[in-house]
């Protein structure tokens, strides 16, 4: 991909995420979304961590998410009402 369509993708991610970010940062409960806002919401914060995020799904009330940072594979889950990380499995 050209890096002018890498930075569109990026820029429209991050803008769709972030009123769920600033609510999560403030441990405010997020408004109720659809699943691809969340999931787009999700994939904004672990981008600005520095994660490849792969593969997000629900399990057991969470956000699990399958993703690769600094070349090693992490499974984090999230509250999906804060998006706050509760967990972090590293080579999931």
């Amino acid at each position: 991909m050209t890096f002018i369509l890498k930075t569109t993708i990026t820029a429209v991610v991050l803008l769709a995420g972030f009123s769920a970010l600033l609510a999560s940062e403030k441990g405010e409960k997020i408004p109720s979304m659809d699943v691809s806002a969340t999931h787009q919401a999700v994939r904004s914060k672990l981008i600005g961590q520095g994660y490849d995020v792969r593969k997000i799904e629900t399990e057991d009330g969470y956000l699990e998410v399958y993703a690769i940072k600094d070349g090693r594979k992490y499974e984090l889950y999230l509250k999906p009402e804060t998006l706050e990380i509760q967990k972090i499995k590293q080579g999931g």
